[in-house]
């Protein structure tokens, strides 16, 4: 049986298309097969969607909506879920991101949101509405989200937070150069910080480099620890401190690896500069 725990419909969209397509199948009194009959799929299938773990697709919805008589309220609810402008996943961690008493973050290739200026973000945002993966109202959304994340760090007591940045991440260019001048400003102010850690991991790092790809990880404020990343589609947090604790001993491995934040600090200097 799955646990209720899985179920919360606030941790996702995903999650609340689940919670309510299994509130509304216990209701009848159907079981995860019976359900399956009538729409169309494996009772696996209705347990994989009803806890968030498979997304509905728009076929599902429509199915659901005449197994139930319910219209088109799981379709136009499946539609809104696939229009969201936020990784599945992403919504729940920034959450406990807001309430954390220390994050580590990892990033490879872009600025992170929590470091990103606004022009930055909306020219990275801007690409993906070019490359049409996502909508302009999308890329709104996401620019106005990584301004409320920061926001939300400006608070007592500050939370502590360790960024290490692949050098790929400043070296990369993003828009016009007042975009990158700025950007690299907005770095070296991060780093000046009481609160804050700023390091780079330089290619020369090569095979040693723990990771390949982007990790954060929070320390909340009753010690417990979680670990959040990223595929193409969709974000894990891991609640458990068990599981996450293996990505903070990495963690320390690669600060130690990593540049020095005065080192760090003189090479956004050099870029910002144009010098190599």
């Amino acid at each position: 049986m799955v646990n209720l725990k899985d179920l919360d419909p606030e941790r996702s969209p995903s999650a609340a298309f689940g919670a309510r397509l299994r509130s509304m199948r216990e209701e009848r009194g159907w079981t995860q097969v019976e359900l399956g009959v009538r729409i169309g799929c494996s009772g696996a299938h209705i347990s994989a969607v009803e806890t968030g773990f498979r997304p509905p697709t728009p076929r599902f919805a429509r199915a659901a909506d005449r197994a139930f008589g319910t219209g088109d309220k799981f379709e136009r609810q499946g539609q809104a879920l696939r229009q969201t402008a936020l990784i599945e996943g992403f919504p729940e961690f920034i959450r406990h991101e807001g309430r954390a008493a220390e994050i580590r973050l990892y990033e490879v290739g872009v600025i992170p949101g929590l470091l990103q200026t606004p022009k930055y973000a909306a020219t990275l945002e801007a690409d993906a509405v070019r490359r049409e993966a996502i909508t302009p109202e999308q890329a709104d959304e996401r620019v106005a989200l990584a301004e409320m994340r920061q926001a939300a760090l400006v608070r007592s007591p500050s939370p502590l937070i360790f960024a290490v940045l692949d050098e790929g991440c400043v070296r990369r260019p993003m828009g016009a150069p007042s975009v990158m001048d700025a950007q690299y400003e907005r770095l070296l102010e991060f780093a000046e910080l009481p609160n804050t850690v700023l390091q780079i991991a330089p290619f020369s790092m090569g095979a040693r480099r723990p990771f390949s790809l982007p990790i954060t990880l929070l320390t909340m404020a009753d010690r417990s620890l979680m670990s959040y990343a990223e595929s193409a589609h969709r974000g894990h947090l891991e609640r458990e401190s068990t599981f996450a604790l293996p990505f903070l001993a990495a963690y320390h491995q690669l600060q130690t690896e990593a540049l020095s934040q005065a080192a760090s600090v003189a090479m956004i200097q050099k870029l910002r500069k144009g010098t190599p």
